[in-house]
């Protein structure tokens, strides 16, 4: 029932989203020949019937049993053309709020009233502004559809990183740094292959995972754990668990949820000892090299934000680290590092995370980098560092919701210690 109403609630949102583009759609065709319209308006109409249509059925309907591609792209596609209608109506807003302002004030100063203005020359203020709306929610809609062709497309990041306090015999340790796998949403096993085949090509010392393996269930990894047990380092892979690894099961209580989450956690641990993994859950191991040791600390989903759920303990995987004279820690939510790290832990020296994918949607061009996500999470993607202390945020090797990527590419980091 409760799906039942938000579906509706939604669709109302869409039909009326629709209705006031429609109207900026007929302003632009105002001069169009009567054939030229009939072809607009049907084919917006169309198109914009087709997804309330299909929007009513998910209400309907048990859209889990759908094909995972089918459902996916159908509802990325039915998003992306709410959200370009969304920012091309933003643009509408501006103008008829310009209009009402212009019309009021013209009962104080008659010279404002449009009437009084005398004949445009050309294109009108409003006709320019609908235009751009449309421009500029079209090429939001083009930029997504675009976006589904980069999913698969593995960006190595290689970052070198200097510590005065790191072994002299790890000078030169490369580490590969992945995070945020969703295999529930994979559809093309050869593409992921290629991701791991590239990790592989590193020639890493060590591999370290920062969380999400899964969407909802640790199921989901059944058809991937052959293309995951893959992947190769010479002190071999290390994990720990993001706030997807425990899904988002429904119970009667707290404890009934919590309990139910820590069984799905409890899943995803054994893939991960069934391709070869380590699991770092509120533990830490020690790496040798030469004689010198560095340590690496893991701890399960710790969040400073309130909705995902928190298990980490790190003062008990930090506990028998103490000696170590370098640590990394694996830490999925990056909220952790200034909730926790920085100020009790300030011997951490490392720490990696992931979760925030850079919201699969910004842009990173060389001094400028934006993501939505950015008014929401203070570090999001990539190096920051306070005093001795450094974060690295990884932008994830898979997705998840919108089944692409436009202009933050899926990440394998490359991180080189010395």
């Amino acid at each position: 029932m409760q799906r039942l109403a938000g579906s509706w609630i939604f669709i109302l949102i869409l039909l009326v989203v629709d209705i006031y583009v429609f109207q900026a759609i007929k302003s632009v065709a105002v001069s169009a020949a009567p054939r030229t319209k009939w072809i607009i308006y049907g084919t917006y109409w169309g198109i914009s019937i087709l997804a309330l249509t299909l929007m009513l059925s998910l209400a309907f309907t048990n859209y889990e049993t759908w094909h995972r591609t089918l459902r996916t792209y159908l509802f990325a596609g039915i998003m992306g053309l709410f959200f370009a209608k969304l920012i091309a109506s933003a643009f509408f807003l501006i103008d008829d709020v310009r209009r009402v302002v212009q019309w009021a004030a013209s009962f104080i100063v008659p010279s404002l009233n449009p009437k009084n203005t005398g004949a445009d020359t050309g294109i009108t203020r409003s006709t320019f502004i609908s235009w751009l709306g449309i421009a500029v929610g079209g090429g939001l809609f083009s930029s997504l559809v675009y976006g589904f062709g980069n999913k698969y497309r593995y960006n190595v990041q290689k970052i070198p990183l200097k510590f005065p306090n790191l072994p002299a015999s790890f000078a030169g340790f490369k580490v590969i740094h992945i995070s945020d796998i969703h295999s529930g949403s994979f559809t093309d096993k050869q593409a992921v292959m290629k991701g791991i085949e590239l990790i592989n090509k590193q020639n890493p010392d060590v591999i370290l995972f920062t969380g999400d393996l899964v969407n909802y269930h640790a199921d989901e990894m059944k058809e991937y754990m052959d293309v995951f047990s893959e992947l190769k380092a010479k002190h071999g892979v290390y994990a720990t668990l993001g706030n997807h690894d425990y899904g988002f099961p429904r119970g009667e209580t707290s404890e009934e949820i919590r309990q139910m989450q820590l069984a799905n956690a409890a899943a995803v641990v054994k893939v991960h000892g069934q391709m070869g993994w380590k699991t770092l859950s509120n533990a830490h191991e020690l790496i040798e090299r030469d004689g010198e040791h560095i340590a690496i600390l893991g701890v399960d989903n710790t969040s400073y934000k309130s909705r995902f759920p928190s298990f980490g303990k790190l003062h008990e995987a930090h506990a028998g680290a103490k000696e170590a004279p370098f640590k990394i820690l694996l830490s999925h939510d990056p909220s952790h590092w200034n909730g926790e790290v920085t100020k009790k832990f300030s011997d951490i020296d490392l720490t990696l995370s992931g979760h925030t994918h850079g919201m699969q949607f910004g842009v990173e061009i060389p001094g400028f980098r934006w993501s939505p996500v950015k008014y929401v999470y203070k570090q999001w993607a990539g190096l920051y560092e306070q005093a001795a202390q450094k974060l690295y945020v990884n932008r994830g090797f898979g997705f998840i919701g919108y089944p692409g990527r436009v202009g933050i590419l899926p990440e394998i980091t490359l991180i080189e210690l010395s």
